[in-house]
């Protein structure tokens, strides 16, 4: 007879069940990937105030100097095991080019209903609005092979990113100038192990973090009548910024710096345990898509426009309904409801991998003696 067991709460039960599933989540990256997606959310909806409210707009410059480089940075880290076998290439098409698909066809058409603008072209070589991180993030992807076979992977990322600056030839076709001016972040990530993590989340960078948070924040609010944004969207070169060409390598390196030192100041204040938002870091990509309708509707229909929403409280206000909201949109109903969009299965449109149904067999053959002998 089996021996007694002791009382066990469901959390440690569910976290077993995880990971024999090898479905175990780390709450440190969970809880990054939800702030972050909220700080992003936070960032499109000050867009249209930010032009009435230097504190608005500094705010939204630091946010935006760090928030798009750290879940660029996870999303590498978490391709570190990437390559071209079938079932992680199967995984690429179903969650990131299926989704640019829709949404990009479903945004356009928004636009052309919701703005009154029948002439918006549907274009799947021409990305617009958050659709761009998808085209990035599968080019990405696909070039990680090469990155982890060459020997100075950060430098040459740096190095094609400085090039991309002054090279405005490039044009908007997939948003090349945003994947490749981007791209040292990820390759950043995938060069990182789990111990650089655990030096930012020590306790002397998180004191640290708050005075460079504090500095970071006076030099955005100096810089907003003094540098153009268009520097942290990174989908321009030096010359469209109206810069000399040799602007674009030095904003690289000193964008790049910056970027990296919020980060880890970022990484230091995230906390490292479950909270009661941490399984939200699960559907982040869900709250990133979708959060877009809610703010390009309030923009298309004038919901901006009301003028206490320019007053301070009224920017509290914005700041707190666009961070309640892409919660929502992250929550398991709102998955549910669109993981057919998201995370299709779409058996149907692959083959059978040998590999995999060996592999499926030989585990299923493992578990029947563990049967046998229960």
């Amino acid at each position: 007879m089996p021996s007694p067991r002791p009382p066990q709460n469901p959390q440690s039960k569910q976290a077993r069940e995880n990971k024999q599933n090898g479905k175990q989540r780390d709450a440190f990256f969970d809880n990054a990937k939800y702030l972050a997606i909220v700080l992003v959310a936070m960032g499109h909806a000050w867009e249209p105030l930010k032009h009435d409210s230097r504190v608005v707009e500094a705010l939204y410059t630091v946010v935006y100097a760090f928030h798009m480089p750290a879940f660029i940075i996870i999303s590498g880290y978490f391709s570190r095991s990437f390559d071209l076998r079938p079932d992680r290439l199967k995984r690429l098409i179903t969650g990131v080019v299926v989704p640019y698909v829709v949404f990009e066809t479903a945004y356009s058409l928004f636009k052309r209903v919701i703005d009154h603008d029948p002439g918006q072209q549907i274009s799947l070589l021409d990305p617009w609005y958050l659709t761009w991180f998808l085209c990035a993030l599968f080019i990405w992807r696909m070039t990680t092979p090469i990155w982890k076979l060459v020997r100075w992977p950060l430098p040459i990322a740096l190095g094609i990113a400085m090039l991309a600056t002054v090279s405005p030839e490039i044009g908007d076709d997939l948003d090349l100038q945003r994947v490749l001016q981007f791209l040292p972040f990820f390759v950043l990530g995938l060069s990182l192990k789990p111990e650089h993590f655990q030096l930012v989340r020590r306790r002397a960078v998180r004191i640290a973090a708050v005075p460079v948070f504090a500095a970071a924040l006076v030099v955005g609010w100096w810089s907003v009548p003094r540098m153009a944004a268009g520097w942290f969207y990174h989908r321009d070169a030096a010359q469209e910024l109206g810069a000399p060409w040799w602007a674009g390598p030095v904003m690289v390196l000193a964008l790049f710096g910056c970027s990296l030192v919020l980060t880890a100041c970022f990484f230091a204040w995230v906390p490292g345990r479950h909270l009661w938002f941490t399984a939200l870091g699960a559907g982040t990509l869900y709250g990133y898509l979708l959060h877009g309708f809610f703010v390009k509707a309030g923009d298309y229909r004038g919901w901006f426009d009301h003028a206490w929403l320019h007053q301070p409280l009224g920017e509290i206000f914005v700041t707190v309904v666009a961070a309640a909201g892409v919660t929502l949109l992250c929550t398991k109903p709102v998955q549910q409801v669109f993981r057919f969009a998201m995370e299709p299965k779409m058996e149907w449109a692959f083959k059978r991998d040998a590999t995999q149904a060996a592999r499926e067999r030989q585990k299923a053959g493992r578990r029947e003696p563990e049967k046998v002998s229960a």
